[in-house]
This record gives C-alpha cells, sequence and structure tokens, in this order.
C-alpha cells in the first residue's frame, strides 16, 4: 500500500483545479475533515447553505466555498463555482492510493485459454475461466471469478468476491466493490399447464468505460439481447439490475433501487434509493425519481418524478387508508354532483 501526497500548499491547489484563493496562498494542507471537525491542518468545504453556521466556528485550516459565501470566511478560502465537485478533486489528492503488483498469486486457478496481461495482478484464490480475458492494468482482488468469454477491461479493478458468470464485458478504468455478481441468469420463466420453464438466457452484459458497481449488486445477463450499462453509470450498494435492461451515460442509482426486465433509463438520470421501475418502460434523459418511487409508466419528460405516500402518524395513516378504499365512490358521487350542477 501507497499513499499520495499528503501535504499541499494552498496556491498550489489553486493552480492544480483553477480556484481563485482568498488569505495565504502559502498555508500547507495536509488533509481534508469536515467544518465541524476540522483542524489547522485541514481543507474543508461549504456547499449546503445549511452549515453556514458551522463555517463561523470552524477552525479549518481552508474553506472551498461559493463566491456568494466568501464574505462569511475570515481565514484562508479556495472560491469554486462548485465546492463539492472542487472538493471531491482535492480529496483525492489524500486517499491512500493502492499500487497493486503485476503478477498471478500463487493460489490462482487459471485455465490455460485465458489470456492474462502481464501486467494485471490476480490476487489471491482468483479463477478465471476458459476463453476470458484481463487487459493491461486490471487488478483482481482476493476470491474474484472471471467466468467464460468474459472480459476484464484494461485499468478495471474487481476489489474482492466479484463474480462475472458469463459473456460479461467491462470496459475501461471500471470499478466493482466487493461481492457484486454480473451475468447471472435473468429471471426468465414460461409457465406451462401446471409448472414452469426455465428460458435459456443467451445474452450477456455489457458495461461501458469508468462504470462503479456496489457492494452486492447483480446485473443479470440477457435472454436474447445484452444488458447495457453506458459510460460512467454509477451504482450504489444492493441494486438489482434485471434482463436486458439498458441504463444510459452518467446516470447514478440510489441503494436498494431495481429495474425489471427491458427497461430503458435514458442519460444523466437519478434514482433514488429503494426506488423500483417497472418491466418494458422507458425513462427519458435527465430524469430524476425520487426515493422509494415505483415507476410504473414510461417517462418522456426530463423532470422530477415521486409516488407514494408520506409518512405519518399511526393513527391517522390507518384512517387515511381506510378511506383509500372509498376514492373511487368519492370520485363518481363528485362527478354527479358536478353534472347535476352544470347549467
Amino acid at each position: 500500500m501507497s499513499t499520495r501526497a499528503q501535504s499541499w500548499r494552498v496556491g498550489d491547489l489553486a493552480t492544480r483545479f483553477a480556484l481563485e484563493v482568498r488569505g495565504d496562498p502559502d498555508r500547507e494542507i495536509s488533509g481534508v475533515a469536515t467544518l465541524a471537525l476540522a483542524g489547522p491542518e485541514h481543507l474543508s468545504f461549504l456547499s449546503n447553505p445549511h452549515y453556514r453556521g458551522q463555517m463561523q466556528s470552524s477552525r479549518a485550516g481552508v474553506v472551498v466555498l461559493r463566491a456568494d459565501d466568501a464574505a462569511l470566511r475570515e481565514g484562508s478560502a479556495l472560491v469554486a463555482r462548485d465546492p463539492y465537485v472542487a472538493y471531491a478533486h482535492i480529496a483525492a489528492l489524500f486517499e491512500p492510493a493502492l499500487l497493486a503488483t503485476p503478477g498471478i498469486h500463487a493460489s490462482a486457478v487459471i485455465d490455460v485459454t485465458a489470456d492474462v496481461a502481464a501486467s494485471a495482478s490476480i490476487g489471491p484464490f482468483c479463477v478465471i475461466e476458459a476463453g476470458a480475458v484481463v487487459e493491461d492494468g486490471a487488478v483482481l482482488g482476493p476470491g474474484c471469478i472471471v467466468g467464460a468469454d468474459c472480459v476484464v477491461g484494461a485499468g478495471s479493478r474487481l476489489v474482492a468476491r466479484v463474480t462475472l458468470v458469463t459473456r460479461v464485458r467491462l470496459g475501461r478504468r471500471v470499478l466493482v466493490h466487493p461481492g457484486a455478481v454480473i451475468g447471472s441468469d435473468g429471471f426468465g420463466l414460461a409457465f406451462e399447464r401446471d409448472h414452469w420453464i426455465k428460458v435459456p438466457q443467451l445474452g450477456g452484459v455489457r458495461i461501458g468505460d469508468d462504470c462503479e458497481i456496489g457492494a452486492n449488486c447483480t446485473i443479470d445477463r440477457g435472454a436474447l439481447e445484452d444488458t447495457v450499462l453506458e459510460e460512467d453509470v454509477r451504482l450504489d450498494n444492493q441494486i438489482q439490475i434485471a434482463h436486458n435492461v439498458f441504463i444510459g451515460a452518467h446516470t447514478a442509482m440510489a441503494g436498494c433501487s431495481a429495474v425489471a426486465g427491458s427497461a430503458r433509463i435514458g442519460r444523466y438520470c437519478l434514482i433514488g434509493g429503494a426506488a423500483g421501475i417497472l418491466g418494458h418502460l422507458s425513462v427519458a434523459d435527465r430524469v430524476t425519481v425520487t426515493a422509494m418511487s415505483l415507476v410504473t409508466h414510461s417517462i418522456t419528460a426530463a423532470g422530477e418524478y415521486s409516488s407514494g405516500t408520506p409518512i405519518q402518524e399511526n393513527r391517522q395513516w390507518r384512517r387515511n387508508a381506510a378511506r383509500f378504499r372509498h376514492l373511487d365512490e368519492l370520485a363518481r358521487r363528485l362527478k354527479a354532483l358536478e353534472k347535476d350542477s352544470a347549467p
């Protein structure tokens, strides 16, 4: 394990990320922290106005903020159009960087027909099956399985215990967190008289460059065509992507959300936690689906969409739930009253 540079001048950070310095450009920063916990050696940030009060008492050596908030800061500051984005870039300088050693661990099992680049790093107890390809600089952590006819793209990293089942292609610089399963059977069944028949899943999974797959996600391979994630798709933990789903580039999905078979999600979408999208629907580009919502029909225009009943005190909710059963009756009565009162 190796770490990146641990000390940066404020002026150097400003130059590197095209930020404006307010205050002392020679101040040294050796880490990042929240406004509440930061000390003089730390950089922090203010992007949510809710935390302006914390900045007044913060001991942070420098704060990344918007120009509108600069007057609130007495000490050093870095002015950014988007403080959170600027903070993300700066914080990466202080993240421990894993420098994997190229080579194959003695406990790994690799089929003779697999193609593993000499610059790849294959960790303990990995299995690479027939016809699989691991490209330059890829890293497989402990216990990963790369199944038959799978491809791990250049610079990609499977953290640990990741399973690529079959016909999975990862693009370049894909990050897959522990426990993810990609390329498992889609849930394809046909009912014949009195029992189910399994429908063969003959497609694969294609994941574009710079995607990130969270821990314990499952992405099923397609029945005939492939399940597809375009470039820069970001999945949080424990997400289910069913067979033949298509997810457009730069879409992000929060934890425990799920997409049923053959749904199509556009580009630059945001899917909230535990949201669900039913099968064979389409979601337009730049759609936000808020947490716990259920998408039951196609969405054809960009915007923010929600469903569900907000939480209430239990007795109030029970009364309202009882009234739900009478909504159709009430609607009919209202329609009749409007008709009778019409001139």
